[in-house]
Parts: structure tokens; C-alpha cells; sequence
């Protein structure tokens, strides 16, 4: 638990926070900040809203015992006493924020005339008044209503006590003023703030826009496409974020260039070295070997004239020779052939492919090898012919030896648009195991085609099979020189 705790805090925020696009993380923080503002102008409000009601309420009270005592006064001398405190009610209707109650000297309430209740206004007998607003939440009461008061105003005829008029502050009318006021307050603040963050979210998108074209820029130097550029944004900041971006796509542009140019250098030097190294072995090694082996069938036809304890001697040794000159002649031959084989530029490509497919079948005769090979002209120069030929005996050597497969389609052909080469070698094995690192075959394969500018790729999945895939421009390198030498021939994958 107690390491558990961590990860689900940092998976908690991960989803809440971190996991959210800089758009969103700038509009939470504006309504955080906006419901901060909110709560805090809440308060300012119901703070505010508590001390007028306080206030209101109490001039309303302060007023209201003057106008009783105006009304005692005038009314007294004109009526008698019951029909002074009958008609009391109805002088003080028009009293705001109070609710006046009549009892007589005994203390019971006396029920307003018929007119006084019939009248419209404000401070009827009960308190009710007909322009009553609508009550405020009782939440939004309580935090505003000031602690009720209740005064006590004596009524007295020809010096006796004939009754008296209670006046209690009635808040209700000023808190529900309030709650309209507040609520059209909040409801023009929230379509306010709603179109706020509609404009805002707009306005982060075309500002956050450059962000994305940034991101999908360096998705393209990642796949190694140096060419792509970004385009300069109004804002100062992201302009010199997509200067930046292009001049160092720039740069790596012209470092993979020169990189490409020096290893066709080199390619090239080895190339020529391997072809003058064939031609010496071919010229020079192969003739003497012709030569020994001559002279030693010479020396074997010789020694029939000797004694038969010395023919025998002789015999074996010249025997033991014409074995060591053989040995030496294959040696020779498959040296010539891995740095370069005697049929390129003399025999079709297709034909050359071919040969080398169904030797494979000869000597594997478990596998089933197939060749596919449509639209392929005789030659595209010796730097093409010997990559596709050196991919295809590395991709069967690697089937052979290390898919365990039964089956292996080689198909070769131009592209539609006549732009490239594409070979691809298909097997059915075992596959190769995640995470196995290249062998040499794998690196010189892919060394020699990117060398011509080409895209090399391998498909695997463990258990379904391998596909190689290699494709080779071809307007590039029509009539370009010799460029690729066998790095690695006859190294295992």
C-alpha cells in the first residue's frame, strides 16, 4: 500500500492534469480563477446584502414607530378608542419591511376593518402585501436575515391605556430584492464568462495551432524526412520556435547528404578494391591453380614408369596435391563469387535472380522457393543490380538457416510510377523474436540499399513469418557509377 499510494496520485493527477492538452490546462485554470472570483464576489454580496438588509431594517422600524405615534396622535381625537385601534391598520399600510399587529389593552389581537383588509398596499394588518416578490432560497435567508426585532408602541386615550401596536421587522421583501438582483447579476456574469471561454478557446486553438504543426514536424524528422519546414506563425515566440525547427532540419538535411555522399565514397573504394581483388584471383590465382594442378596430372602420368614402392609413395602424395589444389580452386571460386559475382552485367537481372533461387531450391530441396518477377529490365547498373542480388542471397541465406521455414516467395519488380525497384522476400518461418538485435547480414543489407538512397524494412511477427522489403530509387541512379561493395557477405543474420 504504501507504494501503491504514490502511483494512483501520480496516475490521479496524470488524468486530471498532466494528461490534458495545453489548451485544455489553460481553459481549467481560467475557470478555476473564475470560480475563485465567483466564490469570493459571493461572499462580497452576501456580506454586503446582510448589512443594508440590517440597516433597512432598522430605519424601516425607526420609521414605522414614528408613523404610529403620528397616527395615535391624529386619529385618537377624531374617534373613539375601538374604532381607532379597528382603523389603525389601515393607516399604517403603506409601512415597508414591518409587520404591524393591533392588540388592545388586554392584549388580544384585533382583526383589521373590512376596508383595511381590502386595501392594497403596502403594511396591511397581517403583513401581507399584495406586491409581495417572490421568497429568496431559504439558504440564501439565512445567511442574509439580521436577527428579528420586535418594538412594542403603547396607544393611550384621555390618559388610559387602550391598547398597543407591535411592530416586528420583516426582512423577506429586501432579501428577495436582493436574490433578484443577485441573480441577474450571476446570470449576466455567466453568460459573460461563457462567451469568455468560448473566445478563449478559440483564441488558444490559432494560438496553440503552431504547437501541432510542431509536433507533426518533428513526427517527420523522426521517420527521417529532413525535408519538411514549418511555416512562421504570427506570434514572435512560436517564430523563432519554427526558425529554429527549420534551420535545424536544415542542418540535419545537409549532414544526412553529406553523410549519403561520403558513404557512396566509400562504398565506391570498396568496390573498386573488391573488383580489382576478383579480377587478381580470377587472372592470377585461378591460372596457377590451373597450372598446378596440370603439373601434378603431368607428375601422376610420369610416375607409371617408376618402381612400384616409388609409384605408390608418389602416387599418394600427388594424390594428397590434386585434393589441396581442388580445395584451393572452390576456395577461390566462392571468394570470386562473394566479392562479386562472374554473371553481373553479362546476364539479366531476372536471370540472375532466378539462378540464384532455384540453386537454393537444389541444395534445400525441403523448401519451396518461388519467384515472382514482372516488369524488371536487364540492368540498372552494377551499384543496383549487386544490392538486390546481395538482398536476395542474404534474406534466403537468413530463411534457410534461422526461420525454419517451408515455404519463401521472392518478388521483384518496378513500381507503378516506375520510381523505384522493390524487392521483397517472404518466408513463413518462426519469425524474428522482439527486441533481437540486427545481425551483420541485416546491417549490410540495409547499409547497401540506404547507400543508394533506398528504404529497407523488415515485418515480423514471432510465429507469422518474416518479409523483408527493400526499395531503391531509380531516376537517381540510372546512370550513376558503381557505388555498393558487399559490406559483410556471407555473415549470418
Amino acid at each position: 500500500m504504501p507504494q501503491s499510494s504514490p502511483r494512483q496520485r501520480r496516475r490521479f493527477l496524470h488524468a486530471l492534469w498532466y494528461g490534458r492538452s495545453v489548451r485544455t490546462q489553460l481553459l481549467l485554470v481560467f475557470v478555476l480563477i473564475d470560480l475563485a472570483a465567483a466564490l469570493v464576489a459571493g461572499s462580497v454580496t452576501i456580506w454586503r446584502a446582510r448589512t443594508q438588509t440590517r440597516i433597512e431594517m432598522a430605519a424601516s422600524i425607526r420609521l414605522a414607530e414614528l408613523l404610529v405615534g403620528d397616527a395615535v396622535n391624529l386619529v385618537h381625537q377624531q374617534l373613539p378608542a375601538e374604532q381607532f385601534l379597528a382603523a389603525l391598520p389601515a393607516q399604517l399600510r403603506s409601512l415597508r419591511h414591518v409587520r404591524i399587529a393591533v392588540k388592545d389593552a388586554a392584549g388580544i389581537p384585533i382583526a383589521a376593518a373590512p376596508s383595511a383588509v381590502a386595501a392594497v398596499g403596502r403594511g396591511s394588518a397581517d403583513g401581507r402585501r399584495s406586491d409581495e416578490r417572490a421568497p429568496a432560497p431559504a439558504w440564501f435567508a439565512a445567511l442574509v436575515a439580521p436577527p428579528l426585532e420586535t418594538h412594542v408602541v403603547p396607544v393611550a386615550a384621555d390618559g388610559h391605556r387602550v391598547g398597543q401596536v407591535e411592530i416586528t421587522g420583516e426582512p423577506a421583501d429586501e432579501i428577495a430584492e436582493t436574490w433578484e438582483n443577485a441573480v441577474a447579476i450571476g446570470a449576466g456574469a455567466l453568460l459573460l464568462n461563457v462567451a469568455m471561454i468560448g473566445v478563449l478557446y478559440v483564441l488558444f486553438g490559432r494560438v496553440l495551432g503552431p504547437l501541432t504543426v510542431l509536433a507533426s514536424g518533428l513526427s517527420e524528422l523522426e521517420q527521417q524526412t529532413y525535408s519538411v519546414r514549418l511555416p512562421r506563425p504570427p506570434a514572435r515566440e512560436l517564430a523563432a520556435i519554427a526558425e529554429h525547427f527549420n534551420a535545424l532540419a536544415l542542418a540535419l538535411e545537409t549532414v544526412r547528404a553529406e553523410n549519403l555522399r561520403l558513404n557512396r565514397r566509400l562504398i565506391t573504394a570498396q568496390d573498386d578494391e573488391r573488383r580489382r581483388t576478383a579480377l587478381e584471383l580470377h587472372d592470377e590465382v585461378g591460372p596457377c591453380l590451373f597450372g598446378l594442378k596440370a603439373n601434378a596430372s603431368s607428375i601422376a602420368s610420369a610416375a607409371g614408369e617408376l618402381p612400384d614402392k616409388a609409384k605408390q609413395s608418389v602416387s599418394e602424395r600427388l594424390h594428397d596435391m590434386l585434393a589441396i589444389i581442388e580445395h584451393l580452386q572452390a576456395i577461390n571460386r566462392t571468394m570470386l563469387d562473394r566479392l562479386r559475382p562472374m554473371a553481373l552485367g553479362h546476364v539479366p537481372l531476372r536471370e540472375l535472380v532466378d539462378q540464384l533461387v532455384r540453386e537454393r531450391s537444389r541444395q534445400h530441396p525441403q523448401m519451396t522457393f518461388t519467384l515472382a518477377a514482372e516488369n524488371v529490365r536487364r540492368s540498372y547498373g552494377d551499384s543496383i543490380d549487386l544490392t538486390v542480388f546481395r538482398c536476395v542471397q542474404e534474406s534466403l541465406t537468413n530463411a534457410i538457416r534461422h526461420a525454419q521455414a517451408k515455404k519463401v516467395t521472392v518478388q521483384l519488380g518496378q513500381a507503378e510510377d516506375e520510381a523505384q525497384l522493390e524487392l521483397s522476400v517472404r518466408d513463413d518461418g518462426r519469425g524474428v523474436a522482439p527486441g533481437a538485435p540486427p545481425g551483420f547480414g541485416i546491417r549490410g543489407m540495409q547499409e547497401r540499399v540506404e547507400g543508394l538512397g533506398g528504404r529497407f524494412t523488415i515485418e515480423s511477427a514471432s510465429g507469422g513469418g518474416t518479409c523483408v522489403r527493400v526499395a531503391v530509387p531509380l531516376l537517381e541512379h540510372r546512370s550513376a557509377p558503381s557505388l555498393v561493395a558487399d559490406a559483410g557477405d556471407g555473415a549470418q543474420a
